[in-house]
């Protein structure tokens, strides 16, 4: 990495000439321009960042068997009194799981922090 005399700005490799055969580093504030060490042109790669993925809290198949606990607690949606639960660690490890409801009735899903 080489800075500019001029300004202090790090200078930029930049192609010049025909079909950018000759390589130059370039200050891009003051237009300083010194002749590269390097013979090739350098190809950039971007390196992109996969998209995170959502916590999936209970899949559609897993929903469907209907062997999960139940505890008896309020629906928030429809007032059964009966929900499925499990807990999940959607968190750091060194915090406290989060628990899920399943309504027996409706299906709403709610959660509650530990």
């Amino acid at each position: 990495m080489e800075f500019c005399p001029k300004c202090g700005m790090r200078l930029i490799l930049t192609p010049k000439g025909k079909g950018g055969s000759k390589l130059v580093l370039k200050c891009p504030n003051c237009g300083y321009e010194v002749r590269s060490k390097k013979t090739s042109p350098v190809i950039a790669k971007r390196m992109e960042k996969p998209p995170t993925e959502s916590v999936v809290v209970i899949g559609e198949k897993e929903a469907k068997i209907k062997t999960l606990p139940t505890v008896k607690v309020e629906c928030p949606a429809c007032g059964n009194m009966e929900a499925y639960v499990w807990l999940v660690q959607t968190r750091g490890t060194d915090e406290s799981s989060t628990q899920f409801f399943r309504c027996t009735k409706c299906g709403f899903t709610w959660r509650e922090y530990s």
